[in-house]
């Protein structure tokens, strides 16, 4: 029996990873169909880590249905993590169908072996395109933002995260009452990259001091 697995999700926990979830069931209504279980997490695209997609992998049984809004909900991949995943879902003979891959919907019922095997190979190099797509766009996102942030910084836009003056102050406190680089770091939670640059504040501050502790 071919179960109908959806698989749901979004980059972040301030996103709703079920938001889709209306329009595949619509989907699978519309022909008939329903969907057996739902997988749903928010986990980046890019990365491989995403113990629902798995999970639905490991649940599935030959020829089931993996069911996804669109192909960038399943890859943001690299090219070597999706050659990883595709070798998953293949070694698992589970048919992929996206939403937005209308080649992929005749997975869905397929008349005869041959029929399969034809649209399977068919889906196979249209969901790799839409991958490489996917992907494509992930790093143009991120080269673009890159750019962005080094454009206001250089204008001076962009001045980092605010001074947290009340702990610094109290740092600066700690240190000249002779407390330790250790002691202060474990109390306030300060990196010692940041314990340094308010160290030199104070001029009669030693970096022999940083140094022995380190």
């Amino acid at each position: 029996m071919t179960f109908i697995r959806a698989y749901l999700r979004a980059s972040t926990k301030e996103q709703d990873a079920g938001r889709a979830r209306g329009d595949l069931e619509a989907f699978c209504r519309e022909r008939g169909l329903t969907i057996a279980a739902t997988y749903e997490e928010n986990e980046s695209g890019a990365s491989l880590h995403r113990p629902e997609l798995f999970r639905l992998l490991r649940d599935s049984k030959p020829g089931d249905i993996l069911l996804t809004e669109q192909v960038d909900r399943l890859s943001r991949l690299s090219d070597k993590d999706w050659d990883q995943l595709k070798r998953e879902i293949k070694d698992r003979e589970v048919k992929v169908v996206a939403l937005d891959l209308p080649t992929s919907h005749m997975m869905m019922k397929t008349e005869d072996a041959f029929t399969g095997r034809m649209f399977d190979a068919i889906n196979g190099m249209l969901l790799d395109m839409l991958a490489a797509i996917a992907r494509k766009d992930y790093d143009d996102r991120r080269r673009r933002q890159a750019q962005g942030i080094a454009k206001a910084k250089a204008e001076g836009r962009m001045k980092g995260r605010p001074e947290d003056g009340e702990r610094n102050e109290a740092i600066l406190n700690m240190l000249q009452r002779g407390q330790s680089w250790n002691s202060i770091v474990s109390a306030t939670g300060c990196s010692r990259s940041t314990l340094a640059k308010i160290a030199k504040r104070l001029p009669n501050q030693s970096m022999a001091l940083e140094q022995s502790e380190a």
